[in-house]
């Protein structure tokens, strides 16, 4: 099969997106990074029938039904509980990854899907509300991983210049999950009593795709060959994922990143926060990702009901408009996607959070008006529409994206539990925290995610280089004046070194090492990829 290298008009070779990418980057969203936007919209719908559930059950075992403070303390732990599993499934991922693989993280999780899935399923049946909480805790640690693994392997997996549209696919996954779980939830659909199980079960349904189509797949040649050391696996996989490309150029820029580690072994948590050598990165991934949380975009979706009832809509109506701003956010997120590789990640994060800050500060003055003004009820839900809108072009998934792009192999996994935790806390933080933060400061508490918003697109402007297009050890060298170091580097070893020679005017796969079978397996991949 003839490869040939697709080079632009500046000379720099460009990788096309081929099947295999879209099919992987579909199956990883699909499978997990839907589930997490699914199980955040899913009991929204049928929550007073889940808490009747809860009163039934008590009466059933007790003989007496529970207060209406303690089925809301119940409620609440059914719904909060989602997140300290995701928190707890955030912090696993550098272990699952350098275990499993980026692939074999996400295959293997599945399991914990379909635990959950038949523990909530059932519980009605078995009359048990602690099935529930249950199933949303393991599925809350499903959510955890994915989060941080899916971004990670379709970053590795993505030629440099497709590494941002396909590291906002999971994003838009997540929008559509919410979409879906807004749909399913309307009265006409799966939103009656009856129903609820099976509602809150569906998340089953395109895990079992995942894992029926998933495995076929190869695992992240990045991964294979600098912290595997698997060179059969490494080709092969080059092979499945670059149709029309240049191999020999994308080995020797994992080459090059793997020489400029001081160890390709994984780094701790710990030993990432003391590297001087990555101090801004961090520093960034911190930023970025408490932004994206303390942004006020859960507030908003949390009260986006309350809000539309006040700007008039009837109580029926207001299931509809919901999903109208789902509709909305999926959008925004396809224009993010389409749009990252020819605009770059800094002017959507810039602009997202500018955009939402000025939505933040409108939503403030309209609630203050609202009462003398009338048609600030309208510009209040125009505000919000805007903070999802802006929300989703851009600081919904390039945070993800950027966690990736910031560091070298040995250092991804470290950096993807710091964002994925710290984003965690953040969601908690900002649902535990805004009731009372409304309570005590009215109109005026959205103040407080204007000056987040902005103060976080400031930090974009002013610190962080634009990565589009760049290789990761490119980026890393973006960021070394700044910490003040210079990247090392140092030769590989003999068995690590792989390089395209002439053979016959043409390009072929070539291991220099002492194993002979080696040697011949790779002789005889040969791929012609151009006249010499």
């Amino acid at each position: 099969m003839a490869e040939e290298i697709l080079k632009e008009p500046d000379g720099k070779i460009r990788g096309h997106l081929t099947l295999s990418l879209l099919a992987v980057a579909f199956l990883s969203s699909f499978g997990s990074s839907m589930l997490y936007g699914y199980n955040l919209a899913v009991v929204n719908s049928p929550a007073q029938y889940i808490k009747e559930f809860f009163n039934r059950t008590a009466v059933r075992r007790n003989g007496t039904g529970l207060s209406h403070d303690s089925i809301t303390v119940l409620y609440s732990i059914t719904v909060s509980i989602f997140a300290v599993g995701g928190l707890l499934g955030s912090l696993t991922v550098g272990m699952l990854v350098s275990k499993f693989g980026r692939k074999g993280t996400l295959v293997k999780s599945t399991v914990l899907v379909f635990v959950a899935g038949a523990l909530m399923g059932f519980s009605r049946i078995c009359g048990s509300p602690e099935m529930i909480i249950i199933g949303r805790f393991i599925t809350g640690l499903h959510s955890g991983i994915s989060l941080s693994v899916v971004p990670m392997y379709l970053g590795e997996i993505a030629p440099k210049n497709l590494r941002g549209f396909l590291g906002l696919m999971p994003s838009i996954f997540i929008c559509i999950g919410v979409f879906i779980a807004q749909i399913l939830g309307l009265h006409e659909v799966l939103g009656k009593e009856e129903h609820w199980p099976l509602f809150l079960s569906l998340v089953v349904a395109p895990t079992f795709i995942q894992l029926m189509l998933l495995p076929w797949f190869p695992e992240s040649p990045r991964y294979l060959l600098i912290e595997r050391h698997n060179i059969h696996a490494t080709i092969t996989a080059l092979k499945w994922y670059r149709v029309k490309a240049n191999i020999q150029a994308e080995v020797e820029e994992m080459q090059e990143e793997q020489r400029s580690l001081s160890s390709v072994q994984t780094i701790s948590v710990c030993e990432l926060l003391r590297d001087q050598t990555v101090r801004w990165q961090v520093i960034t991934v911190l930023v970025i990702n408490a932004g994206m949380q303390l942004s006020g975009i859960d507030a908003i979706w949390f009260y986006t009901n309350a809000i539309f009832e006040n700007a008039g809509i009837s109580v029926t109506q207001v299931q509809y408009t919901t999903v109208g701003t789902g509709a909305i956010e999926v959008i925004a997120g396809l224009v993010g996607c389409f749009t990252i590789e020819r605009v770059g990640r800094r002017p959507l994060m810039i602009g997202g959070f500018s955009f939402m800050g000025v939505c933040c500060a409108g939503i403030t003055l309209s609630l203050i008006l609202q009462a003398h003004v009338p048609f600030m009820h309208y510009v209040s839900v125009a505000c919000v529409v805007g903070i999802i809108a802006g929300f989703c072009i851009g600081p919904a998934g390039v945070p993800f994206l950027m966690t990736g792009e910031l560091f070298k192999q040995s250092h991804r996994p470290a950096a993807f539990i710091v964002g994925g935790s710290l984003n965690w806390i953040s969601n908690f933080t900002v649902g535990f925290v805004f009731p009372f933060l409304q309570m005590s400061a009215g109109a005026f508490c959205y103040l407080i995610f204007f000056g987040v918003c902005v103060g976080v697109a400031a930090y974009v402007y002013f610190i962080i280089p634009e990565t589009m297009n760049k290789t990761f050890v490119e980026i890393s060298q973006m960021f070394a004046s700044r910490n003040n170091c210079e990247l090392e580097t140092e030769p590989l070893a003999l068995a690590d070194q792989l390089s395209l020679k002439k053979m016959n005017g043409y390009g072929a796969v070539e291991f220099s090492t002492k194993n002979t079978s080696d040697y011949f397996y790779l002789r005889k991949c040969i791929f012609v990829i151009q006249p010499l």
